[in-house]
């Protein structure tokens, strides 16, 4: 097999994402050959080099996971937390393989997350030039404007740097207003954001849909398995021909799981 970089390889294998690869690359936790990498750009061989994560040898997945869980408030979208708060990992109860985020959800935020150990998959689910879709419920403290309304589906500049045309419908009418916004990038804390820029704050937050993929019937804390359908329509959505290693047994497609928080 052809050299590729090392983080797409540990993202391949269904270590971390790309970006949490990297991380673990500049921490020094990655070997190839016996030898510490630290080199963003390092390439190896995953059929013919050793690699170590943490000093345990990096062994593909045995299948491709695919997961749709609804994310609880209060909990960390992380595979650890240096804070000891409870994290997504946490409520995976009953996984054996190594899954990791797609993406995340802030810590007061809740709703639809996708986990999976499917680097590719991961990748172009967060990947801005995809433009997949997300949908969000939000309660904020006050009615924007018609002329707010307008700036922020226009966008609004947050940090520095304008945010992408976003979709915004007032869902529900009261002192303290619910609304759908829809994104196509995700940027930390973007909705709570681009709603305090205009003079109004956030009270609830959940996401309800991404892309096709809609939260339904799962109550918060439980998870499933997506559908053999579902992940091959996202495969084609994203534009990733091959498809998985692995498909999710019939028998899991509808399996679903609530874990009780501590």
């Amino acid at each position: 097999m052809a050299e590729e970089r090392l983080q797409k390889i540990l993202a391949r294998f269904g270590i971390a994402s790309r970006r949490k690869a990297e991380q673990l690359m500049i921490e020094g936790r990655v070997s190839v050959n016996g030898k510490t990498v630290m080199e963003l750009g390092t390439k190896a061989d995953a059929e013919r080099d050793e690699i170590r994560v943490a000093g345990k040898h990096l062994r593909p997945p045995k299948a491709a996971i695919y997961i749709a869980l609804n994310k609880p408030k209060r909990c960390v979208t992380t595979t650890d937390d240096p804070e000891g708060r409870e994290t997504v990992m946490d409520l995976m109860k009953g996984i054996k393989e190594r899954i990791y985020p797609v993406g995340r959800l802030d810590y007061a935020s809740e709703g639809l997350l996708l986990l999976t150990n499917d680097g590719d998959f991961a990748n172009a689910i967060t990947s801005a030039k995809t433009k997949i879709p997300k949908l969000y419920e939000v309660k904020v403290t006050g009615r924007l404007s018609i002329e707010q309304e307008q700036q922020f589906r226009d966008g609004l500049p947050i940090h520095g740097r304008r945010t992408a045309p976003a979709g915004l419908r007032l869902q529900r009418i009261s002192d303290n207003p619910w609304y759908e916004v829809e994104l196509i990038e995700g940027r930390q804390n973007q909705i709570r954001l681009m709603f305090k820029h205009l003079g109004f704050l956030v009270e609830k937050l959940r996401r309800t849909q991404i892309g096709f993929l809609k939260l339904g019937k799962l109550r918060p804390c439980e998870y499933r398995y997506l559908t053999v359908e579902e992940v091959l329509k996202f495969r084609k959505l994203l534009g990733l021909d091959k498809s998985p290693e692995k498909a999710p047994e019939k028998k899991n497609e509808q399996r679903r799981r609530t874990v009780t928080r501590r």
